[in-house]
């Protein structure tokens, strides 16, 4: 591939109503071995403990299976939910992940969204300033354990006291974290702790030039220099991209809601040919974006994967 970063989104329902349980896991590594073959950068798996009564995998787990199998690929959470773990603990389980899997882990963490699945499993569901103070506690509480000796730390949410984690990351001076969020709140923890920031699918081009802005009087706030966080987008909700326009026609015709008109269908997700979709990439490009982040809409199919890494992502 080309001189920007693919990473590739891999959400439990992506998988649902399409194979027994016992074929989830197979069709999962099928898809990230092909993503390795293919040369995307790395492939993402959200984090969620339940959803009505479908099969879900945890993530962390998950990884850790899946670095035995991979190589090169590296391997992340979009994004991992604080709530649902010890931040001292995670810390832990992350450290872990990146020595076993020889340095590939990419760590994603937020203040998690969806309040059935925290209650269910008994974690609460504080109101979501609560919840992204709690994030900036965490990658504090983490960022000293995998960067010092012995950790200490007293916070409002978190306690740490003479806290040793061994083996530390082997990723210096830990692995890349990327804050998820959007809220100007979670703007706030982006500027401070992350490397790289994820917004998810925004609205328009001009919502995510005033995100960047927001973010950069943030980074002038706590000191830090704007330029060391990667500039990341979702360039939309998911990706449908075909060879020729016909086919293109088919694919939206068997995925938009009839109530939705076609337009704004196109608008809010990656949709065209390999040209079209270039030209689409290219203006967060000129931007400054360098990593983006895929969700295709035709998995667990491996189809739009292969064509995009053929006829976009290598000309990048």
């Amino acid at each position: 591939m080309g001189k920007n970063k693919f990473g590739v989104f891999l959400p439990f329902y992506a998988f649902q109503a399409k194979a027994p349980n016992n074929q989830y896991y197979d069709q999962l590594k099928t898809i990230v071995l092909e993503c390795e073959k293919l040369g995307y950068d790395a492939v993402w798996l959200d984090d969620h403990l339940m959803y009505n009564n479908w099969p879900i995998l945890e993530p962390w787990t998950t990884l850790s299976a899946l670095s035995s199998l991979t190589n090169k690929i590296r391997l992340g959470t979009m994004v991992s939910c604080n709530q649902h773990r010890n931040p001292a603990l995670l810390a832990k389980t992350a450290a872990t992940l990146d020595v076993i899997s020889n340095g590939r882990l990419e760590f994603g963490i937020g203040a998690g969204c969806q309040e059935a699945e925290h209650l269910a499993y008994g974690f609460g569901f504080p109101k979501a300033n609560v919840r992204v103070e709690g994030v900036g506690e965490a990658l504090e509480v983490m960022t000293r354990l995998w960067t010092q000796e012995k950790a200490t730390f007293q916070g409002k949410h978190y306690t740490l006291k003479d806290a040793v984690c061994e083996p530390k990351p082997l990723q210096k001076p830990h692995p890349p974290t990327t804050v998820g969020g959007s809220g100007e709140k979670m703007l706030k923890v982006t500027a401070k702790y992350a490397d790289r920031f994820d917004w998810g699918s925004l609205s328009s081009i001009d919502e995510y030039k005033r995100k960047l802005e927001i973010l950069k009087e943030q980074c002038k706030i706590v000191g830090r220099d704007f330029g060391e966080i990667e500039r990341s987008c979702w360039p939309g909700g998911q990706v449908l991209i075909a060879k020729g326009q016909r086919e293109l026609n088919e694919m939206i015709s068997t995925r938009k809601p009839t109530s939705l008109p076609l337009e704004e269908y196109r608008r809010g997700n990656l949709s065209g040919t390999p040209d079209e979709c270039f030209e689409q990439l290219q203006v967060y490009v000129d931007l400054g974006v360098t990593y983006f982040m895929l969700s295709f809409v035709d998995l667990p199919s491996t189809n739009g994967l292969r064509l995009f890494a053929k006829a976009v992502a290598d000309k990048m």
